[in-house]
């Protein structure tokens, strides 16, 4: 077993080291969920974790953990009575993300279960981090169907296997702990709740912190034995001052005035539900025990705050997390005081020991806050542009370049959806073949059986009863008899933004709406799952503004800051987006891409740009890509350029208002069939 990197050795990066001592403290709180740039530690520290943990007694024998003081009276290694118990070291059980459901649960032998009515259960990681830490790296990349699992698991504290009328359940209670890049995308909100405090971090900027982290890593990398040993008085200390907050907690006493501070912070800020008060609660009463008192005081409930509110105040997924400290300090000392000490109001910076393993930095902030977007402070045109009205310059005049114009407010959008049946990465778009969903037939299993058929397994077995001298009521099932379930639910796509920024779109208003539209997609892609990527076209040439990323975050950031003005080259957008769809079918082949145009359908610069344009166009029909053309030519009189666009790509043309949902019914079915009927002249 290799040598873990030492807790105590970390460089910087209060707030992590201190949430996860807080809930190596007082696994209550709920966990910790993890949220950083590549190379900051994240894994790292929580690897460190694991060898500060103390000891869990457990049942001699059991798979399940069981605590011999208090067995599970259902467990499936059970009865334990008066069982022995051996003390052992707690677990940190780590979950790969692309692990498969059985390897999460656990396995049951249904091939036995069936034949020999024998309940053959082999535990899974959820047994593995019974009373211990799974730790998920990587945690807003993990499939939805794992994140179910995880979800009942958190809520109920127990793991229930079953298949087809067998059923296994085991106790399942650990402190659950993510990292993340949100560069990679977002998490689900049903997730992100369960996660009890959240800490953004960062690399340091400061050279002599920098030069302090390569020191220690590279004489980690020499020798980590020694390295180990150099650090093993400050390890003992802190595992020390660990188990002594453990003992104190208990006497820890919440008074009616820090619990009024914490009420009232979750309600100014507006949080869903009632979780966030207990986690405050919880963790503020730590916090307590950590520093070595039995009153919790209003520091305690402000670091509380800080690490449990950020996560859970934000309203879509393009909010960056984050506290109003301001607001946090005048809510506090405006529901102050009482006799319990809870209306102090000091710093974080009066810790005793500032800069201990426990030391309490705030959460870095990121960057000013947003102008409003009715503010007179939005970006003006850029200089020597004479269009500072809300209209621009004529449509087609190509004028120059404007600054960036803030998005509309997004809405709800029509579902739009690749027609026919995929088998990509699981998702909310597009029909598919996936191993979660409705059942639609059957057929002979490729290596293990994950989700039997029954009645297809009977009635294949059925035949073969009198030749395998079968006698009693019990059915004679061998190998060749067992039949997979094929099931149809939905896959996430690849949805291709491309998004004409030329000066027939530079009007202030229009392209306001028109980033509107946009961002609503985005949002729609984010609750699917999708990945997407972004392709702009204006001037001479088109741009990659964004390529195919699971992180729909840097695509709105990339939305909102995108300049418009020149010409149209709409047949350069179009190719741009070609080569970036045979890239990604290389790369991830299952994942079916939908292409999504949005222009007005105009075309200038260089000998016969529409033409141009259309064999483009033709191009992308001819493939098979379903795409989808947002219209965006305003005014009494139109051209119907983006509906003739739309017949030359095989897809269909909405306007902007139609794009709203519940604005044009069967919009999915005129895609689909657009699609179809493409694929029939291309035939």
């Amino acid at each position: 077993m290799s040598t873990p990197y030492p807790f105590t050795a970390i460089v910087g990066q209060d707030d992590l080291r201190l949430a996860l001592l807080l809930n190596a403290v007082s696994p209550a709180v709920g966990g910790v969920l993890v949220r950083g740039e590549k190379g900051t530690a994240k894994s790292t520290a929580v690897r460190a974790l694991s060898v500060l943990i103390p000891e869990v007694p457990v049942v001699a024998g059991c798979r399940f953990s069981c605590d011999p003081g208090a067995p599970d009276p259902a467990c499936p290694d059970g009865p334990h009575e008066g069982g022995g118990g051996a003390a052992r070291p707690a677990r940190m059980v780590e979950l790969p993300v692309g692990a498969s459901e059985d390897r999460l649960v656990g396995a049951l032998d249904i091939e036995r279960a069936l034949a020999e009515g024998v309940k053959a259960f082999e535990p899974g990681l959820l047994a593995d981090a019974h009373r211990g830490v799974l730790y998920v790296d990587e945690v807003n990349l993990l499939h939805d169907h794992l994140v179910d699992l995880l979800l009942d698991a958190a809520a109920m504290g127990a793991s229930y296997v079953e298949r087809e009328g067998v059923s296994v359940r085991h106790a399942s209670r650990f402190l659950l702990v993510g990292t993340m890049n949100p560069e990679e995308g977002e998490l689900r909100p049903q997730l992100l709740d369960r996660f009890g405090l959240t800490v953004e971090v960062a690399a340091s900027r400061e050279p002599d912190l920098r030069v302090e982290v390569v020191r220690r890593r590279l004489a980690y990398d020499d020798d980590p034995a020694a390295f180990a040993a150099r650090w093993a008085g400050e390890e003992n200390e802190l595992r020390a001052r660990i188990v002594a907050a453990r003992a104190l907690l208990p006497e820890v006493r919440l008074g009616d005035a820090a619990l009024r501070q914490i009420a009232a912070t979750c309600a100014a800020f507006e949080v869903d539900g009632m979780r966030a008060d207990i986690v405050m609660a919880r963790t503020a009463t730590t916090l307590a025990a950590w520093a070595g008192r039995t009153v919790v005081l209003a520091e305690d409930v402000r670091q509380a705050a800080l690490l449990a509110l950020p996560h859970r105040r934000r309203r879509n997924p393009f909010d960056a997390p984050g506290l109003d400290e301001e607001k946090l300090d005048d809510t506090l000392e405006e529901f102050g005081g009482g006799d319990d000490g809870g209306g102090r109001d000091d710093s974080p910076d009066d810790d005793p020991d500032p800069d201990g393993p426990g030391g309490g930095g705030q959460p870095p902030q990121e960057g000013p806050p947003e102008a409003p977007r009715d503010s007179p402070d939005r970006p003006e045109p850029a200089e020597g542009d004479s269009a500072g009205d809300e209209t621009g310059p004529p449509p087609g005049s190509g004028g120059g370049e404007r600054s960036a114009v803030r998005s509309a407010e997004p809405f709800r959008t029509k579902t739009l959806s690749v027609p026919g049946l995929g088998e990509g990465a699981a998702g909310r778009r597009s029909r598919a073949r996936t191993d979660h969903g409705r059942t639609t037939g059957a057929r002979r299993p490729r290596g293990a059986l994950t989700k039997l058929h029954l009645a297809a397994t009977v009635l294949a077995a059925a035949p073969h009863q009198r030749a395998r001298g079968r006698s009693g009521q019990g059915l004679v099932v061998r190998r060749d008899d067992l039949r997979q379930a094929i099931r149809e639910g939905r896959e996430g796509n690849l949805v291709l933004f491309v998004v004409d920024a030329s000066g027939s779109m530079a009007a202030r208003q229009r392209m306001s709406a028109v980033k509107g539209a946009v961002l609503s997609l985005l949002l729609d892609a984010y609750q699917r799952r999708d990945k997407v990527g972004l392709v702009t076209f204006r001037g001479r040439d088109a741009t990659v503004a964004l390529p195919p990323t699971s992180s729909v975050d840097a695509a709105a950031v990339r939305l909102e800051t995108l300049p418009t003005g020149g010409r149209t080259p709409l047949s350069a957008g179009l190719m741009k987006a070609h080569d970036v769809l045979r890239v990604e079918r290389m790369r991830d082949p299952a994942r079916r891409p939908l292409l999504v145009v949005v222009t007005d359908g105009r075309a200038t610069g260089g000998p016969d740009p529409v033409a141009h344009g259309g064999r483009a166009a033709r191009l992308h029909a001819a493939e098979g890509t379903a795409s989808v053309v947002v219209d965006c030519e305003s005014g009494p009189v139109r051209l119907g350029l983006a509906v003739a666009l739309a017949g030359d790509l095989g897809g269909t043309a909405v306007t902007l208002d139609e794009l709203r949902a519940d604005s044009v019914a069967g919009l999915v079915r005129d895609v689909q069939g657009a699609v179809r009927g493409a694929h029939r002249r291309v035939a």
